[in-house]
């Protein structure tokens, strides 16, 4: 490959991951308090009151364990990746457009959740999908994934930058500016060059129509450790973009959305650090890192101080992309290639489906376990979920291994 034609592919994947990155965070971020400014907090179930915000986060976590399973099989099996993105951006620009509608005109609390379920259906793969686009074209995912991943962290701190420019960190404006983002991703899915999937050499059965044969990768110890331990990791971690931005309010800081971007500093320079990283590091080592830095994140929170709390924040990055960054190159190494949508699927339904669902509940549980009236006891909440990733630490120290599979992935750095 000459390096003109290098050059353009690379910023195909950068701009690709960059506008992506920036469609998610102008909605993720910003969710909670625009549920808040406009005045969604409770909905009766059943007769209990439940809180909207953690059942608006959740829906997230209950569209992985439907969709990016379906659609990393179709993927890898019926539809070129960038045709089964433009679709998915599509369905997900018009969702976003429909849930931000109905909550501007304070629609009935279900049904906002209902296009918020919705939304995240469409939504969910997306990720997984733009991922194996990446791959199919790196020639070095160690070396090369980790700055073109740091783009997205890039579009997504633009992102709530300009939601907070616009003042619309409690507004429906903020939704908005993010279904114009995915018209953007839409758009430029179609510069992109069509690499259709590998033709099946058999009739494929249902499971593998939708994706459970994916589950076979569960059958290695260290996939099965490393899995199981992103979804046990990404329980607390929930609590991350729901409440943060509560907790800064309190303690009077306006713009949340962009104090939030501290988290994403640190992200860019730890994926840019990624290649050295994992050069000298044994994987392992790598993740328990990640871990460690979201033990102690956690923990400064508890502190509930102006500057813990953002200290707390910009740990978030070197939390995050030491283990879930590394995990994807994890998995790109060690999984074939004919099942690499899907393991890339499967991770969002242990990380998104498992961790997200349980975590998002079980922390607005434990948010209401820690409130009294309108008080929120901080350092009770952010102490107890930095004892729950310590738990994580020690788990995972002890089951992974990292050596023996003669894989790839097990030869990086002595793994």
């Amino acid at each position: 490959m000459n390096e003109s034609k290098w050059w353009r592919e690379y910023a195909e994947l950068l701009t690709l991951l960059f506008i992506h990155g920036m469609a998610m965070g102008m909605w993720f971020v910003p969710l909670g308090s625009v549920l808040d400014g406009n005045g969604y907090t409770d909905v009766r179930i059943f007769g209990a009151a439940v809180s909207v915000k953690a059942l608006a986060f959740a829906t997230g976590g209950i569209s992985a364990f439907i969709s990016p399973l379906i659609f990393g099989a179709i993927a890898d099996q019926r539809m070129a990746p960038v045709k089964l993105l433009r679709w998915l951006a599509f369905a997900t620009g018009c969702a976003m457009c429909a849930a931000t509608t109905a909550i501007k005109f304070h629609a009935p609390p279900l049904a906002v959740l209902g296009l918020i379920l919705l939304h995240a259906l469409f939504s969910t793969p997306t990720w997984s999908i733009s991922t194996t686009i990446v791959f199919s074209r790196l020639g070095d995912a160690r070396r090369q994934f980790g700055p073109i991943r740091a783009m997205a962290t890039v579009g997504w701190v633009l992102g709530c930058i300009i939601v907070s420019l616009l003042d619309a960190d409690r507004s429906a404006l903020a939704g908005y500016c993010g279904t114009v983002a995915w018209v953007l991703v839409l758009a430029f899915s179609f510069t992109l060059p069509m690499v259709a999937p590998p033709a099946p050499t058999e009739h494929l059965t249902w499971k593998q129509r939708l994706g459970l044969d994916a589950l076979l990768l569960l059958r290695n110890r260290d996939n099965l450790v490393v899995f199981v331990a992103a979804a046990l990791y990404n329980i607390p971690l929930a609590a991350y973009y729901p409440y943060s931005p509560t907790h800064l309010a309190q303690l009077g800081l306006t713009h949340t959305t962009a104090w939030m971007t501290l988290g994403q500093v640190t992200e860019v320079i730890a994926m840019f650090s990624l290649a050295g990283v994992l050069t000298r590091w044994r994987l392992k080592h790598v993740f328990l890192a990640g871990i460690g830095f979201g033990v102690l994140r956690y923990g400064l929170c508890a502190f509930d101080g102006k500057w813990w709390l953002l200290t707390g924040i910009t740990l978030h990055g070197f939390a995050f992309a030491l283990f879930f960054i590394t995990m994807q190159i994890y998995l790109e190494q060690r999984i074939e290639a004919r099942w690499r949508a899907r393991a890339q699927a499967l991770f969002v339904l242990m990380y998104s489906g498992f961790g997200n669902t349980l975590g998002y509940l079980g922390c607005g549980w434990w948010f209401s376990a820690s409130t009294t009236g309108k008080v929120t006891h901080w350092p009770q909440f952010w102490g107890g979920l930095s004892v729950s990733v310590a738990c994580v630490f020690v788990v995972f120290a002890l089951a992974y291994k990292g050596r023996g599979s003669g894989e790839p992935a097990a030869r990086m750095s002595g793994n």
